[in-house]
């Protein structure tokens, strides 16, 4: 069973979200945290499989939550999801910095709240279809090493650009024609070379250095 802690400050969302967790067969509600203090000790004790997040609560808001359970240095990361109502820019680029395992917006539908807790637990990120292209496409692109320079092979990059347009493995699979395997293998690798944690922060390379038309 896949373990969920819901932190949103509005108890009508909080049950809206744990309705649906709890009817899926592969996933549970553990616990509500109500701000972001809750939130962190709750998770913390309770070790949930995923977080879902929002953003703007009282005592401590969701990105310094997230960074708490998930940023960098943090020696043991709790898997959280971040959702909100704002999809402003600002909030999606520290929530990725931060460690979040994917964004989505309150709108998005239960269907596709459900595939991001799945996808955290695999190991995969999911980022709203809506906002994806235009918050990563904006990024300001830093002064970096260009792909060559930080070792990445022809089909590594082929891979990085798929992940980048918010491909799966296998979707990514078809599109090469390789083994869903060896996406697996060729991500990881990425993920060395590029010291990312996930292909959240891969997607978010690729668009910080124009590498995604």
């Amino acid at each position: 069973m896949i373990r969920v802690l819901v932190a949103d400050d509005q108890a009508m969302v909080r049950t809206g979200f744990g309705m649906i967790i709890d009817a899926q067969p592969d996933m549970t509600l553990v616990g509500e945290a109500a701000d972001g203090v809750e939130a962190v000790e709750l998770a913390r004790r309770l070790r949930p499989d995923v977080v879902l997040l929002d953003i703007r609560m009282p005592r401590m808001d969701g990105l310094e939550a997230l960074r708490l359970l998930a940023g960098p240095g943090v020696a043991d990361p709790v898997r959280v999801v971040v959702v909100t109502t704002f999809d402003l820019d600002e909030y999606v680029h520290q929530a990725l910095r931060n460690g979040a395992c994917g964004f989505l917006l309150k709108d998005s539908g239960p269907a596709l709240l459900v595939e991001a807790l799945r996808a955290a637990v695999s190991g995969d990120a999911l980022i709203s279809p809506s906002i994806t292209v235009r918050l990563l496409a904006h990024l300001n692109p830093p002064a970096a090493p260009r792909p060559g320079e930080v070792g990445l092979s022809p089909r590594e990059l082929e891979v990085v650009r798929l992940v980048a347009r918010g491909a799966t493995n296998a979707e990514i699979a078809a599109r090469l024609f390789i083994t869903v395997g060896t996406v697996k293998t060729h991500l990881g690798s990425v993920q060395t070379k590029l010291n990312t944690r996930n292909r959240v922060e891969i997607a978010a390379w690729a668009w910080e250095r124009r590498l995604v038309g």
